[in-house]
């Protein structure tokens, strides 16, 4: 199933995309009981937004083998966590903004897990038992600034920073996915889940043991080889196998 949140006017809410494309409304959310209801829309008619409006957003460092290596840094002992704020979430074809204080903005294409249900010490066993569904995300980062900063925060948390969409898919086997990211129709990253240091299940179960996750929570579960800068007028796409295509507009601060 395909749930996609979406405005039509001031109005926003929840859908499920059908077969034939069209968009059939819920009566409230997919992280509550929800009903199909008898409006449809056309894509046309309606303007896609990030899928979910997450309390937080939770990104991985260092998750896919190449990628590590790539850095110069060994594989990890535990997940390397730290925090997006909300304020950085858009949704497709949204535009990303880059940031005066940097000279270096790169893109990092990452599988995005929504979580469907409150989760506080979930074992690895249980922990996909609590997913709602997986999207595509973009875990914008100001390069510059994360090798200059102690922590991540500034680097990663300017407004635009965390483009998520289209959809949350289900039934998805997440360690099984191909994952591209393309500039301007130019690959810049290519990879397959299957690289993934930790897991899913893993990265569940060991971040609902420090915080509890909340229904629409997001884990940004890391990004493989690849990454390079973004510029003024550039389109970067993230593409994930089964999932579609994330595409946001790229615009300068001047």
């Amino acid at each position: 199933m395909r749930f996609t949140r979406f405005a039509i006017g001031s109005t926003i809410g929840y859908g499920t995309v059908e077969d034939d494309g069209r968009i059939r409304a819920m009566t409230t959310t997919p992280f509550l009981p929800w009903q199909p209801t008898d409006e449809y829309f056309t894509p046309e008619q309606v303007r896609v937004l990030a899928p979910a409006l997450p309390s937080k957003v939770v990104a991985i460092g260092l998750n896919y083998r190449a990628h590590a290596e790539e850095t110069g840094r060994g594989l990890p002992e535990e997940p390397m966590i730290f925090i997006k704020p909300t304020t950085s979430v858009i949704g497709p074809g949204e535009t990303i903004v880059m940031p005066p204080q940097s000279q270096r903005v790169d893109h990092e294409a990452e599988l995005a897990v929504v979580m469907g249900r409150l989760a506080r010490n979930v074992s690895e066993a249980e922990a996909l038992e609590y997913v709602l569904g997986y999207t595509c995300a973009n875990d914008v980062t100001a390069r510059d600034l994360q090798l200059k900063d102690v922590q991540f925060t500034r680097a990663k948390g300017f407004d635009t920073f965390c483009p998520l969409g289209p959809h949350i898919v289900t039934d998805l086997d997440a360690g099984k996915l191909d994952l591209e990211c393309r500039v301007r129709g130019e690959v810049r990253q290519h990879s397959n889940t299957s690289d993934l240091v930790f897991g899913v299940a893993s990265l569940i179960a060991f971040v609902s043991s420090v915080m509890t996750l909340l229904p629409g929570d997001v884990i940004l579960t890391g990004t493989p080889d690849g990454i390079s800068p973004l510029a003024d007028g550039d389109n970067v796409e993230v593409e994930i196998q089964n999932i579609g295509i994330l595409s946001n507009p790229v615009r300068g601060s001047g």
